[in-house]
This record gives structure tokens, sequence and C-alpha cells, in this order.
């Protein structure tokens, strides 16, 4: 699977949020996750499990291997967007 593969997968299953999908060998990937829907959930815990939940199977037959995973508020994200660089 490529970035743009899981980037699809991920909005097709959780079409409330945005995704932002790094890596580049097909089995180890870098998400982060923008939604309204992490400022209701309680904790981090909770707000990973919504976005690992919904890769499960891919998990379970060794699609992916493993995922880097960060969950942000539209605020949040804008926050941070605004002071990377390049």
């Amino acid at each position: 699977m490529q970035a743009q593969e899981l980037k699809a997968l991920l909005e097709s299953r959780l079409p409330e949020c945005e995704f932002v999908v790094k890596g580049d060998d097909g089995r180890h990937f870098e998400v982060i996750a923008i939604g309204e829907v992490f400022a209701s959930l309680p904790s981090p815990v909770k707000k990973q499990q919504l976005v690992f939940s919904a890769l499960s199977e891919e998990f379970a037959n060794d699609t992916l291997h493993a995922m880097a995973l960060k969950t942000m508020t539209p605020e949040q994200w804008s926050q941070v967007k605004d002071l990377q660089v390049g």
C-alpha cells in the first residue's frame, strides 16, 4: 500500500476527517488525522482508537505494519501547519 492509497482508504472510512499521510516503504506510515470529532473524545487513547479501528483489517492481514499517528482538531492543525517550514 502506498501513502495515497492509505489516505484514500482512511478518508472513505472516516469521512468526517482529513488526513496527511507520509511513508514510502509501503508498510510504515506517519499519519496526521484532522477532524472536529477529536474535540469530543475524552482522551488521546480514544482518539487514536478511532483511527486505528478503521484499519483493523489492514493491520490484521499485515497490509499495514506500523503507523505513527497524531490526531488534531482543525484549530490545532491550523496552528501547527502555520509553524511548518517548507
